[in-house]
């Protein structure tokens, strides 16, 4: 059974048509009440009746604190989660969520933002935007989809004119992305923000490796880039009760922590929504997760359970 920590009933009020396999779904306080705050690029989890839990970005402005709205695609490869909601989930429906976090914060005052959107990575970039229009902030977005029939808020998006740029490499005469075009053509004050399919998140942050600092390219994973660290053969010890859990072949950290009935906080079991971020006070982790930046990872000051292992004989973690 997953924990439950931080988590609030809302009612879906409305579900928007965005594109062929994009809905977005307005959920309020069954009450009316006011929603709990959230920054932009942060997300919720949603705890779906068939007891699958999921992350899905808000796209809504950080100041509405009267609603949260989401952007789903019907993935064709849905593990049960976009298929569900589509599929399922009506208006009227009351779920449980948990309270907004945010693994892709936005940097409010750059000189300049550059946004780079792949099909539903548009999410979290809507908010951005929103965002940046009130601060009176300088940006742009590049938005990759295969056909124009495939873009979601396209209506919404145009108010902003040539700041945003649609690229279509499925049509006639489209092609794709040129990173480097972009990433060179911009000065060290100026941060960027790429969302969407993994490999498009691969090319992104190769090309940001040879452009300097980078402090100024964030990522956001939907899915995860490797598989979980599952070989064992090494213990975990609880640093509060002093407890030492074998990890053995097969098995997660997680799997191992609640099999023997440890109490953790997780989600998404992909090491993509950081909410099983656990304190390292001793030993190596082997790293799989993507919330993470590689300077956090190289620190191993704390690791995402859900999916990372270990190099050492031990890991002591502060539970």
């Amino acid at each position: 059974m997953k924990k439950a920590m931080d988590t609030l009933q809302v009612q879906l009020r409305a579900i928007r048509y965005e594109a062929p396999t994009i809905n977005t779904y307005e959920f309020h306080a069954p009450d009316g009440s006011p929603l709990p705050g959230f920054t932009a690029g942060a997300h919720i989890d949603l705890h779906l009746p068939n007891g699958l839990v999921r992350s899905y970005s808000l796209c809504n402005a950080p100041g509405d604190t009267h609603r949260y709205v989401i952007g789903v695609n019907r993935d064709p490869s849905s593990r049960g989660g976009s298929s569900w909601v589509h599929d399922a989930l009506r208006v009227g429906a009351v779920l449980t969520i948990g309270a907004p976090a945010n693994n892709f914060p936005l940097v409010e005052d750059a000189a300049h933002t550059v946004l780079i959107a792949g099909g539903i990575g548009i999410t979290p970039l809507m908010g951005m935007i929103q965002r940046l229009e009130a601060l009176g902030r300088s940006w742009e977005l590049h938005y990759c989809t295969r056909t124009r029939e495939a873009t979601a808020f396209v209506g919404a998006l145009r108010q902003y004119g040539s700041r945003v740029q649609f690229h279509h490499d499925g049509e006639p005469g489209g092609k794709r992305l040129e990173f480097a075009s972009i990433l060179t053509q911009h000065d060290e004050h100026t941060h960027f923000y790429c969302c969407g399919p993994t490999a498009m998140l691969n090319a992104f942050e190769a090309t940001a490796a040879t452009c300097g600092s980078g402090a100024r390219f964030h990522v956001e994973y939907f899915a995860a880039g490797e598989a979980p660290a599952t070989s064992g053969g090494f213990n975990v010890q609880l640093a509060r009760s002093g407890r030492l859990i074998q990890v053995s072949a097969g098995k997660t950290i997680l799997d191992a922590l609640i099999d023997e009935g440890i109490d953790v906080s997780y989600s998404c079991s992909q090491g993509v929504c950081g909410t099983c971020e656990t304190r390292v006070l001793a030993g190596v982790p082997d790293h799989r997760d993507m919330v993470l930046t590689k300077g956090e990872q190289a620190a191993n000051r704390s690791m995402m359970i859900c999916c990372s292992g270990s190099r050492s004989e031990c890991l002591v973690l502060d539970l």
